[in-house]
C-alpha cells in the first residue's frame, strides 16, 4: 500500500514507470557515440533500443501502454529526435535522398526496432531474430537513396556494436 500511496494510486504509479522507461531509453541512446557515418549511427540507434527492450522486456511493455499519460514527454520526444538529427545529418552527406522527410524515415526506423522488441524481448521470437534487422534496415535505407553496398556496410558496423554475433557485423573502427 506504501507504494500506491507515494504515487498516489495504481494511475500514478504506471505512469512513473512508463515516465522511467523512456527516461532509461532516452539515456542509452544518447550513450551512442557518433560517428562520421550517420548511417551506421542509425543502425547503432536501433541496436541500442533493441538492447534497452531486451535488458528490460517488463518496463519496455510499461512503456507503451498509452492507457496512462507520461508526466513528461521530453525523453519519449528525445527518442525519435535523435533517429531526426542522425537522418538529418545522412541527408547532408548525401546518403539519403534531399526529399527525404525525416520524421518519417525516423519513423519507419523506430517500426522496425519496436516489432523486433516486441517480438524477441517479450513475444515467441529467438535473440536469434535480432540478425532480421540488419537486411530490413539496409533495405529501408537503400530506398531512401543510400548505396546497397555502402549501405550494408554501414548498418552492419552499427548494428554489431551493440549484437556482435550477427553475421558479418564486427564494428572494427567509426571510419564511413
Amino acid at each position: 500500500m506504501a507504494v500506491y500511496t507515494y504515487f498516489g494510486g495504481m494511475d500514478g504509479l504506471w505512469k512513473a514507470l512508463r515516465q522511467e522507461g523512456f527516461t532509461r531509453l532516452a539515456a542509452q541512446l544518447a550513450a551512442v557515440k557518433m560517428s562520421a557515418d550517420p548511417v551506421r549511427d542509425l543502425a547503432a540507434l536501433g541496436a541500442a533500443y533493441l538492447a534497452n527492450a531486451l535488458e528490460n522486456p517488463d518496463l519496455y511493455r510499461v512503456m507503451f501502454d498509452t492507457g496512462f499519460d507520461l508526466e513528461d514527454t521530453s525523453a519519449a520526444d528525445e527518442t525519435l529526435d535523435c533517429l531526426v538529427r542522425a537522418i538529418d545529418r545522412a541527408k547532408t552527406n548525401s546518403r539519403f535522398h534531399d526529399e527525404v522527410d525525416p520524421l518519417e524515415l525516423a519513423t519507419q526506423s523506430w517500426t522496425i526496432g519496436h516489432g523486433l522488441a516486441s517480438l524477441v524481448a517479450t513475444g515467441p521470437l529467438p535473440h536469434q531474430a535480432l540478425t532480421h534487422g540488419v537486411p530490413m534496415l539496409t533495405a529501408l535505407f537503400t530506398s531512401a537513396g543510400d548505396q546497397p553496398g555502402r549501405c550494408r556496410q554501414s548498418v552492419e558496423r552499427g548494428w554489431g556494436r551493440i549484437f556482435p554475433a550477427t553475421p558479418g557485423s564486427r564494428d572494427r573502427s567509426d571510419r564511413p
